[in-house]
């Protein structure tokens, strides 16, 4: 099976932007940063070759069909993503320990 081009949304794209500060700036770890990066790319790559893979529970829980969940390894954050046509469209990074329906329909952060 061919892999599908995995696709962030600028929220998505913010959302890891800001958990990459979190882990430079608030932490002051170059590491726990770059091994989020790595965990992101390792979770994109993933969902491109299976998406089906994720959990459809939030699908449920907000109404929207599609959508999916996916966690990151080593880090308490989860990737919600729908599966589309011709790509796998990611809509959100978000950390676990949030509420996350309110997190994930919030586009103000």
């Amino acid at each position: 099976m061919r892999s599908k081009p995995v696709i962030p949304t600028h929220r998505a794209r913010q959302d890891v932007e800001s958990e990459i500060d979190y882990y430079l700036l608030e932490e002051g770890s170059e590491r726990a940063a770059l091994g989020f990066i790595a965990a992101v790319e390792e979770a994109y790559l993933r969902l491109g070759r299976n998406p089906a893979v994720g959990s459809p529970r939030y699908a449920y829980e907000l109404d929207l069909p599609g959508l999916r969940s996916w966690p990151l390894k080593r880090y308490p954050h989860l990737v919600f993503y729908v599966d589309r046509d011709d790509h796998v469209e990611i809509w959100r990074v978000i950390n676990g320990a949030r509420d996350l329906p309110a997190w994930l329909l919030n586009e103000e952060g």
